[in-house]
């Protein structure tokens, strides 16, 4: 995982998404900042924009870091704060991460995840011959914490995950695809390779 800069919100967004949301949560008297009585019953307007969501990222998990084609349909839309936490916040545009599906389903309803709009640069590591992910030794203790509690909850460090990472350094290595792939497609892989003055 590495900072992600939160895009603006589309411009038909407020319409959309955030005043039809906020209308059905008044009609069912629920409050914006209090947790939904049932939050599968919320009307899912966030789908509304999940390929404004993807483009606006550039089709880059926000917690992988990897790219994935729209047309797999392997986009979702995560809530940073959970809907079942607060109803207000499934309808406001910088709560939403973009996430692969995988990515999503780890994540489920728990909050206690680093956020990638707020993490500092090099808060995780790559061992790129592996592709294992590490939170950064020089973390104060509280936070590196909090980074291996992240990757266990998303499950970073899965082997496939872990072996897909070293794939694609891989093959930059071996000249099967170029650095300007590597940055694309694979941001913290290419990342971790400049930091490390492999590139």
């Amino acid at each position: 995982m590495i900072p992600v800069q939160p895009q603006p919100e589309p411009a038909d967004f407020d319409k959309g998404v955030r005043q039809s949301g906020h209308r059905w949560l008044a009609e069912n008297r629920i409050s914006l900042n209090q947790p939904p009585p049932d939050p599968a019953k919320l009307p899912p307007c966030w789908r509304e924009c999940q390929k404004p969501l993807w483009d606006a990222y550039n089709g880059v998990c926000a917690y992988l870091c990897i790219y994935f084609p729209w047309p797999l349909g392997a986009s979702s839309t995560d809530h940073f704060v959970t809907k079942s936490r607060n109803a207000g916040m499934a309808y406001e545009w910088s709560n939403y991460r973009l996430s692969c599906l995988g990515m999503n389903r780890n994540k489920n309803r728990f909050d206690d995840i680093l956020d990638p709009f707020e993490i500092e640069p090099d808060t995780f590591v790559l061992n790129l011959a592996s592709g294992e992910i590490k939170p950064n030794p020089n973390l104060p203790p509280k936070l590196r914490q909090e980074a291996v509690d992240t990757i266990k909850r998303l499950k970073l460090d899965d082997p496939e995950t872990n072996r897909m990472r070293a794939d694609h350094y891989t093959n930059y290595l071996k000249k099967e695809v170029r650095e300007t792939w590597l940055a694309r497609n694979s941001p913290f892989v290419w990342h971790e390779a400049k930091r490390q003055g492999l590139l």
